[in-house]
């Protein structure tokens, strides 16, 4: 499971005196026992659940680089940056432009969907099939292209 090799990466860095992968796993391993333990009572957290906890910490480090940039602070910038890069060692290869076009393309064939109020299913399915390989902003711009009347 991808949740013990974040524990077992953690050892490893931990033993290499690695403070930034160690930090970035320690705050990743913390959100996935969160996960767990979330709701009335505890329970197993799949694969697709920690892939998805990382792409969510993963935006979090993304969006903070932007405002640090944006607030004249490159060097906390680029340590944000350093750290998504940590997580993206766990990430799936992200999509290129025409995979993820295909995978749109298909899901509206087999759904039959044709109009704009059809966008909430689409972007349902896409997401279930992409599980984290391609930006929400990017599919919901695809999906509203593909979903244009006329």
């Amino acid at each position: 499971m991808l949740a013990e090799q974040l524990q077992s990466d953690l050892t490893a860095a931990m033993k290499a005196r690695d403070e930034l992968t160690r930090t970035v796993l320690r705050s990743a391993i913390a959100a996935v026992k969160e996960a767990r333990v979330s709701g009335d009572e505890a329970h197993a957290v799949s694969d697709d659940d920690v892939i998805a906890l990382l792409v969510k910490e993963a935006k979090k480090r993304e969006e903070a680089a932007a405002a640090y940039d944006d607030g004249g602070r490159p060097e906390q910038a680029e340590r944000e940056r350093a750290e998504g890069a940590v997580l993206a060692r766990y990430l799936p290869a992200p999509l290129t432009g025409d995979e993820l076009t295909e995978i749109v393309d298909r899901v509206i064939a087999e759904g039959g969907y044709s109009s704009p109020k059809d966008m909430g299913p689409v972007m349902r399915e896409a997401q279930a099939e992409l599980r984290g390989r391609a930006d929400g902003k990017a599919l919901s711009a695809l999906v509203k292209a593909r979903l244009r009347p006329g």
